[in-house]
């Protein structure tokens, strides 16, 4: 599997199956994934604290950390998906629709470069 060739659908898929054969679905409550999703990004974050900029790059790139960091990364992606599932939200709409709404409040024009809040453009 790889970005290029799988989509939404296959994955939502395959971490439902995931906990539906461990009888796991029981403990995804949206209060409980939306805590293990916010640990999860934790120990993602965790990889590059303390870090410049430029030394959190050259980490992102070293291939030991790499791995670790891939890990972190894929833990938060399942715990979003599965809390996709769990509620009903369709993931794929509510990006779309975040992202609408992202292009309104920073408009190319007044944000393109810059890091102020959409208050502050």
């Amino acid at each position: 599997m790889d970005d290029a060739t799988t989509t939404l659908s296959e994955l939502k898929a395959r971490v439902l199956a995931f906990a539906r054969e461990r009888d796991w679905t029981q403990f995804h409550a949206p209060k409980n994934l939306s805590m293990a999703l916010a640990a999860e990004a934790a120990e993602l974050m965790e990889h590059f604290l303390w870090a410049t900029p430029e030394a959190s790059a050259a980490l992102a790139r070293d291939p030991a950390k790499r791995r670790q960091i891939a890990e972190e990364l894929a833990d938060v992606a399942i715990y979003a998906i599965e809390f996709a599932n769990m509620t009903g939200l369709d993931l794929a709409a509510a990006i779309e629709s975040k992202m609408a709404a992202n292009a309104a409040k920073y408009p190319v024009a007044k944000a393109r470069g810059r890091s102020d809040k959409y208050t502050d453009l």
